[in-house]
């Protein structure tokens, strides 16, 4: 190339000196290889969102992410300077001073600004102490003597309770070896006798007046109980937990047995039930005519609730799923036209015989709704009969004509028309009209041909 741009008489570069140290590559001058960023990898088990939070490649993308903890960049990396006021430094002085809960009147000292000198001791607030009732020696001898306890042994328990504020255990730590040995329980039900008997004798009223029912037998018994619960062997809590499993065992199959025996029960209920209803005479109909409402009706059957815990009486008077919102409605209705009350008090007498009423109105419920049914099917058969044989004329028994629902003034509703109201209160007239007008199309029909 050299030879080419003097040919063509072209400006060219100068040609490098030629030295030991190019030929061997090691010239100063030569540009540095930068070396490459290492580059962090995401840690395995990470997300790449939370990478991409904790981590950046650029400085611009670490300034833009907000901080973890609130900062004040203000000042930056310098601490701030102390201010000092110019104000003068309070004084401060040794003292002495003395507790108020010492009765020897014993002397201390300790640093106090001047500005304190001559106040109370701040720690004496907390200086309380208990008020205790006193007695009279004419007290003592009328009211409070007691068999097995001395009046030296009662004075000195009231003087222990006053010097050490009712702590028990340090007052029965504390009872005097030559008087009776006495256990806590003792000292603490003849000190609570003691004060209440005061308090009635005094006719105390408002909180200093509130009677302490104390059982000593029972802390007694609690105390005992609770040593023989910490003084178990290992062998014992292990034979108590498995005594506990087997109890769980047995109740679960208790649960089970009374189940079956409920819906046992059940079973052999519908069955007597069924045996006790009249059964309707054999009809000639098609098996697609057959009513779907002959079914039988037993009321309501209320669960025995048989539980080994506590169980509240009001249980048994609740009504079973089984029951339908409709009939519960009418239930409420019947009840409110009876004046009586939706849930009256959980007696044991009064349990039963409300179940059974309720049970007995369901059942009337039930059974007038199937009598509508068949007096509905009577009437429509009726005006067929007519509408093909027109000299004839059917009459229906009294007994099974549909009430209207109109009540004389001169005499109550029966609890059939209450039910007639409740339960379908405008079937009947609805059913007989549509029954009329049938009637009459068949006998237009019949007159044109």
């Amino acid at each position: 190339m050299a030879d080419v741009r003097d040919i063509l008489e072209l400006e060219r570069s100068p040609t490098p000196e030629v030295t030991k140290e190019v030929i061997l590559g090691l010239r100063k001058d030569a540009p540095k290889k930068r070396k490459e960023k290492e580059v962090m990898r995401r840690p395995e088990g990470m997300h790449r969102e939370l990478y991409a939070l904790l981590y950046s490649d650029s400085n611009k993308d670490l300034l833009d992410l907000p901080p973890l903890l609130p900062t004040d960049s203000g000042q930056g990396y310098k601490s701030a300077k102390a201010k000092l006021g110019m104000k003068r430094v309070r004084p401060w002085k040794w003292m002495p001073f003395t507790n108020p809960a010492r009765k020897d009147g014993a002397v201390f000292y300790h640093w106090r600004r001047t500005c304190d000198e001559g106040k109370e001791y701040p720690f004496a607030m907390f200086n309380k102490k208990v008020e205790l009732l006193s007695y009279s020696d004419a007290e003592y001898s009328e009211h409070l003597l007691c068999e097995g306890w001395t009046r030296s042994e009662t004075d000195t328990l009231f003087e222990q309770c006053h010097r050490f504020d009712l702590r028990w255990p340090v007052i029965h730590d504390r009872w005097p070896p030559h008087l009776t040995s006495r256990t806590m329980e003792d000292l603490k039900e003849r000190y609570y006798n003691v004060t209440n008997i005061l308090k009635k004798v005094n006719s105390l009223s408002g909180p200093e007046g509130k009677v302490v029912n104390y059982d000593g037998d029972h802390e007694r018994r609690r105390k005992q109980q609770l040593l023989k619960l910490w003084d178990r062997t290992p062998k014992q809590i292990e034979e108590e937990q498995q005594l506990l499993n087997e109890l769980r065992k047995i109740e679960a199959r208790k649960k089970e047995r009374e189940k079956k025996t409920q819906d046992l029960q059940k079973l052999i209920s519908a069955d007597t039930d069924s045996a006790r209803l009249p059964k309707p005479p054999k009809r000639k109909y098609s098996r697609q005519r057959l009513p779907s409402w002959t079914q039988l009706c037993t009321g309501i059957k209320f669960p025995d609730i048989k539980s080994s815990g506590v169980s509240l009486r009001s249980q048994r008077m609740k009504l079973p799923a089984s029951v339908g919102q409709k009939k519960v409605k009418a239930i409420e209705q019947l009840l409110t036209e009876l004046n009586l009350d939706h849930s009256p008090m959980a007696v044991e007498e009064v349990c039963q015989l409300f179940n059974d009423l309720r049970s007995d109105l369901v059942l009337m419920y039930d059974l007038r709704t199937i009598l509508l049914n068949y007096v509905f099917e009577l009437q429509t058969l009726k005006h067929q009969c007519e509408s093909v044989m027109p000299d004839k004329v059917l009459e229906i028994p009294e007994a099974l004509t549909i009430n209207t629902g109109e009540e004389s003034p001169s005499r109550p509703r029966a609890i059939s028309e209450m039910i007639d109201a409740v339960a379908t209160p405008n079937t009947p007239n609805r059913k007989r009209k549509a029954a009329l007008e049938q009637s009459n199309v068949l006998k237009k029909i019949k007159a044109r041909t």
